[in-house]
């Protein structure tokens, strides 16, 4: 508001004085322009007194000499230019920074101050401090979620886009969790408090927030630093124009063309709003220092659990006893399961829900300490757990049908299963990698990040697939916390390094790296206040788009400065030789001021690197056929397990899942969603790969037809046998290769 009515009092007295000269009062028109400069030179002068406090000498010395010296030098009206220079660029500062933080601004603005809380009296209103863990809690539409807890109602739409910048809804059932912060976008629900208000998710976003503007960045300083050559630079030039010309105007119009606006705004301005547009794709930036490292990072660390891999174990191998079958043996487990919170229950479950498995209700389940659960299932005695709790219980967990499971379980753990006093299953589960992880570190090498190093607490063998996987430089697997933190401190010492991780052991080395970047999503408090920069979205290939957002910020900043300094140089000379006048060059300065704080703001713009694509049509399918994943990946399961011991009683309804959910699935693709993502990709026939592979899919399920009809015929079994099995094989391992490389290759195209 000040720097407002510092610009409207100059404008109004600039303007008054312009109309008395116009009348020909010269007397009152000197007046009125003299009164229009002095406030701004009042102005100025406090702020170089408290720079020069500071131990600083901020460059609006050269402003408040151009306005001295033209008011001493009877200039008046170029006295009063400047002044609106400098008062116009303060605002247009404050205009910029407001657009700059308008994302981070909303977040405060969105912050709830009022809850309803469900009691036997009924609804209340009580001020969100008041809400404690347990409390229940009613969300109205379209009201803010006020703090952590979970859905207690059957379903729940969320519009997560101020937090994470995802501009579709989100669609929760029950039990599920819930972040402050989040939007009600549909119809009322009932939610139990898990944390108080204070400790909530949302709450800790308002402190990174209000850090988030507070810190001066390094870029800001060496504008600071560079402030005593430039002013020297000034003097002599202006100095000299005088001693050469004997004319105190020449000095006087170098002094007014040399006012640096463009140092003094166009980097805090260029950063602030990189901050901005970082906050728009839910990164939270902790101030322009933080913003200025990044874009210096020439190394990054990833912890592994819950940074590259979600941190939630998935089945992803199971073996059975031939006489029980696979999807027996997950529906006991998953029945057991049901009575434990424990991750590896809730994967089990999840894996039988996915396959469509109906569960019974178990009986008596015991959840046993350090090791699984025991309980009845149908009248079945189960024991489930690991190899541990089986030796403890005097069964032997590695029979013969356990070896392929054994083999899977090098980069996992396995869970056991007993029923009725004889070990029958093996199920291996593993932290798989996230979907987003390949493209990520993809894209850090693409911006040049010359090493990429894994950090884990981790077991080796659980921690060099995914390190092999994604191609990384070094995998630094069974560390404790002081190792990391050496570890990181080792990494910093020889370049700029970025730290990324989630959980409480990863603060201590996300705040001895040069950029702490933690996944405050799903993290941890301690993480997220550790860290430098803060990732709303659960999706690590934030990372490098955080990176390449702070990479354009400061180049930005910097040609901003270069060019407002250049043109501002160039008008020097004009000035020194005489070709400038002080009056016209206060305008040439106007103009230059303007187009360098324009040229910061286009650091608000999404730039080539760090744009992110539009989603596709919802008429391509690509949700659909990606949904449609889930089932196909079961299918190669099962055509692998009819590999190992094919059975002809069952292959015929094997081939006809072939011919009712692949087949429709790529017809669909190749009508739809893959012309739709060749035109996006671009080049002669991108998806060609894909078809050929679709061909091939076809032609084995053709054979797989023809085989089967072959072994009805009379004698025909044995001879195709062999036959069976190469065709078998060939179909899940060209279904899975399929499925993995078309995920990567669609993975830009989903807009997210």
């Amino acid at each position: 508001m000040q720097r407002v009515l510092l610009l409207s009092w100059v404008a109004l007295g600039l303007a008054a004085g312009a109309a008395l000269h116009l009348a020909g009062w010269a007397a009152p028109a000197f007046w009125a322009f003299t009164a229009a400069a002095l406030p701004v030179a009042l102005h100025v002068t406090l702020g170089v007194l408290r720079a020069l406090a500071g131990g600083r000498l901020g460059v609006d010395v050269v402003a408040l000499a151009a306005i001295f010296g033209a008011l001493a030098l009877g200039q008046p009206a170029t006295a009063a230019v400047v002044a609106l220079m400098v008062a116009g660029g303060e605002a247009l500062e404050a205009w910029a920074e407001g657009r700059a933080t308008a994302a981070l601004t909303s977040l405060m603005a969105r912050a709830p101050r009022i809850a309803l809380r469900q009691s036997a009296a009924g609804l209340e209103e009580i001020p969100v401090a008041e809400i404690r863990p347990g409390d229940l809690l009613l969300v109205r539409p379209g009201a803010t979620i006020p703090a952590d807890g979970v859905l207690e109602d059957a379903a729940a739409t969320l519009d997560d886009s101020a937090l994470t910048g995802e501009s579709l809804p989100v669609e929760l059932t029950a039990h599920a969790a819930l972040r402050s912060g989040a939007v009600n976008a549909g119809d009322a629900f009932r939610m139990r408090a898990s944390r108080d208000a204070s400790a909530s998710t949302y709450a800790a976003i308002l402190r990174l927030t209000a850090e988030a503007a507070q810190a001066r960045a390094p870029l800001v300083r060496l504008a600071d630093r560079w402030a005593l050559g430039f002013t020297l630079a000034t003097a002599i030039i202006a100095g000299g124009a005088w001693a050469f010309s004997g004319d105190a105007l020449r000095a006087l119009a170098v002094l007014v063309v040399a006012t640096p606006c463009p140092l003094i705004l166009a980097a805090p301005v260029a950063l602030m709003a990189g901050i901005g547009r970082a906050a728009r794709r839910g990164i939270v930036v902790k101030g322009g220092g933080a913003l200025e490292r990044l874009a210096r990072v020439r190394t990054v660390i990833f912890d592994k659990t819950g940074t590259l891999t979600p941190g939630q174990p998935r089945l992803v191998a199971l073996d059975a006893e031939p006489s029980l079958g696979r999807d027996a043996a997950l529906r006991l487990a998953a029945a057991l399961a049901q009575g434990s919170s424990h991750p590896v229950s809730a994967a089990l479950v999840a894996a039988a829900a996915a396959r469509g498995v109906t569960l019974p209700v178990p009986d008596g389940v015991a959840e046993i300490a350090g090791g699984g659960l025991r309980g009845q299932v149908e009248g079945h005695a189960l024991l489930l757990g690991s190899e541990g709790f089986l030796l403890a219980e005097g069964l032997e967990p590695r029979p013969g049908f356990g070896i392929a499971a054994q083999v899977a379980a090098a980069a996992g753990s396995v869970a056991w299963l007993a029923r009725d006093g004889r070990v029958v299953a093996a199920f291996v589960m593993a932290d798989a990698m996230r979907q987003e992880a390949p493209r990520a570190i993809r894209r850090l090498r693409a911006l040049g990040i010359d090493r990429i190093v894994l950090l884990s607490g981790d077991r080796a063998a659980a921690a060099a697939p995914i390190g092999r996987a994604l191609r990384l430089d070094e995998i630094l697997a069974d560390q404790s916390p002081e190792a990391k933190l050496l570890a990181v401190r080792r990494e910093a010492e020889a370049a700029p390094t970025a730290m990324v991780g989630d959980g409480v052991n990863d603060a201590p080395a996300l705040a001895a790296a040069d950029v702490g970047i933690a996944m405050g999503a799903s993290g941890t408090a301690a993480a997220a206040e550790a860290g430098d920069v803060v990732l709303l979205v659960d999706r690590v290939d934030r990372v490098a788009e955080a990176i390449a957002i702070a990479r354009r910020s400061r180049a930005i900043a910097l040609r901003a400065i270069w060019l407002g300094m250049g043109l501002s140089g160039v008008a020097m000379g004009f000035a020194a030789i005489g070709l400038l006048p002080p009056l016209a060059g206060a305008l040439v300065q106007e103009g230059i001021d303007v187009a360098a704080i324009l040229l910061a703001l286009t650091a608000l713009r999404p730039g080539r690197q760090d744009s992110a694509p539009t989603a596709m049509p919802d008429a391509a399918g690509l949700v659909a056929r990606q949904g449609e994943h889930a089932g196909l990946r079961q299918l190669a399961d099962a055509l692998g397990a009819a590999a190992t011991a094919p059975r002809l009683d069952a292959l015929p309804a094997l081939e006809a899942r072939l011919r009712e959910e692949m087949l429709p699935h790529q017809h669909a693709e190749e009508r739809s969603l893959y012309p739709e993502a060749a035109r996006r990709l671009g080049g002669a026939d991108p998806m060609a790969p894909l078809i050929r592979m679709h061909a091939e899919l076809e032609t084995l399920a053709e054979r797989l037809a023809t085989l089967l009809r072959l072994a009805t015929e009379s004698g025909g079994a044995e001879v195709t046998e062999g036959e069976l099995r190469r065709t078998l094989f060939a179909l899940e391992a060209l279904l899975r290769m399929h499925l993995t490389v078309e995920e990567e290759m669609l993975a830009n195209l989903d807009g997210a």
